[in-house]
């Protein structure tokens, strides 16, 4: 009698060596160089337009000498929990400092992103409670609601403990969450709120405070979550809140007590990068301009951006396989971009999302404008003609052509990716 195998599984999942063998795989690109708008892959010069490294501190001087320092001062690991022996000075005095930026009366560090959703919400969020969240939060939240439909949940169940949990800036669409309207119904109906500002820390608010500060309301937001692996450029994960809620999760979150602490290096970056922030306001605001250009620019091209109001501006392509086209059209053109195709986003919305930083320079935006005009038009998506110049007679002798049938290819990626973000996996920060 044969045996079911567990490994069974891993040997019939052959999509992505597929699209390998096709020359469209976008993943797990090996850089050469350190993060900046700039990166080496394949020993070639790159802009980067896919990365959250909004105000482009993983590379600023300060936060990599205050991380050699704690090198030399802790060693590269505190090898353990924080529970246990994983907490040393370094974590607490980041803590104190956090929480006092974003206006709450403590927090605590988790070792990622991913942890401190989950950590919190696992823990505050109790047998006979409820938890009301949107369907495009990030996948360490998981599926949820709209506005119309968050009340229907929240008049349904009034005589439960509620927690709403929303993305300041929603990491896909990069339009951003209508808190006024989410407090006002949580105070209606006796809820909770936990903003999720992973996208939001160091971008909105006049002073970087996030989605709370961005609309004024603060002191509205029960809870907020924020990771250290975008503007703070470390990894990590904080969550704020009263004394009471942070004492508590602080003693019952198992993704805090059964993982290993952050390590000094790490932490003592997102201790820099705090007070760069606040220290170096102009790096918000060029944010916001090359932001502005990209937003006028693709649109003067004729591109899509939906509903767009961040540094985080998708592209809309259409199909699945174009998305995969039309990324390597513009990597093979020296611009390093993400794609995301159904189902992560709706049947035939494909996007090549696009995210800004402070340290592009003019002279990037430009190369990266011409760039998408000049695919976008080979593609189809945007119309020919228009204000930017190109040499259509030798950029149609070098059009790039998928070598595969679009319907298998399709079929291929299409249960891989439903996996991906079917939330029984793994998803991180």
């Amino acid at each position: 009698m044969n045996q079911p195998d567990v490994f069974t599984k891993c040997v019939k999942f052959t999509t992505a060596r597929e699209v390998m063998a096709a020359g469209v795989y976008p993943y797990f690109h090996k850089t050469e160089s350190g993060q900046g708008p700039e990166v080496v892959i394949d020993g070639k010069k790159r802009i980067v337009v896919c990365s959250n490294n909004y105000l482009g501190l993983a590379s600023h001087p300060k936060v990599k000498e205050a991380s050699i320092e704690a090198i030399k001062k802790y060693g590269t690991s505190s090898t353990g929990s924080r529970f246990l022996n994983g907490t040393i000075d370094l974590h607490e005095k980041a803590e104190r400092k956090f929480a006092h930026f974003v206006g709450k009366e403590a927090a605590i560090l988790f070792t990622t992103g991913h942890h401190s959703n989950m950590g919190a919400i696992s823990t505050i969020v109790g047998k006979g409670d409820i938890i009301l969240i949107d369907k495009l939060d990030h996948a360490s939240i998981i599926d949820g609601c709209d506005m119309a439909d968050l009340e229907r949940q929240l008049s349904k169940h009034q005589d439960k403990g509620k927690l709403i949990v929303v993305d300041g800036v929603f990491s896909m669409e990069g339009d951003i969450i209508n808190l006024p309207e989410v407090v006002r119904l949580a105070r209606s109906y006796g809820a909770r709120v936990m903003v999720d500002d992973a996208h939001s820390l160091g971008v909105l608010g006049e002073t970087g405070r996030g989605t709370g500060e961005h609309f004024g309301i603060e002191s509205e937001v029960d809870m907020i979550m924020a990771t250290a692996s975008k503007s703070l450029g470390s990894i990590g994960g904080f969550i704020a809140g009263r004394d009471e809620v942070i004492h508590y999760i602080k003693h019952n979150a198992r993704s805090l007590i059964f993982t290993a602490s952050l390590p000094p290096a790490q932490v003592a970056a997102i201790d820099a990068s705090l007070d760069i922030i606040a220290q170096e306001p102009e790096r918000r605001l060029r944010l916001w301009k090359n932001t502005r250009i990209m937003n006028e620019g693709f649109k003067a091209l004729g591109f899509d951006l939906r509903t767009s109001e961040s540094p985080i501006i998708p592209v809309t392509v259409g199909e699945n396989m174009k998305a995969f086209q039309m990324w390597r059209m513009l990597f093979d053109m020296g611009v390093f971009t993400s794609p995301v195709v159904s189902p992560a986003v709706p049947e035939n919305q494909a996007i090549i999302r696009t995210s800004f930083m402070a340290t592009h320079t003019d002279e990037h935006l430009e190369i990266i404008l011409d760039a998408f005009e000049k695919v976008g038009k080979q593609l189809g998506i945007i119309p020919g003609g228009g204000r930017r110049k190109i040499d259509y007679e030798n950029e149609a002798k070098k059009g790039w052509r998928l070598p595969f049938s679009r319907a298998k290819m399709a079929a291929a990626t299409k249960q891989w990716i439903k996996n991906l973000w079917s939330f029984n996996g793994s998803n991180t920060k």
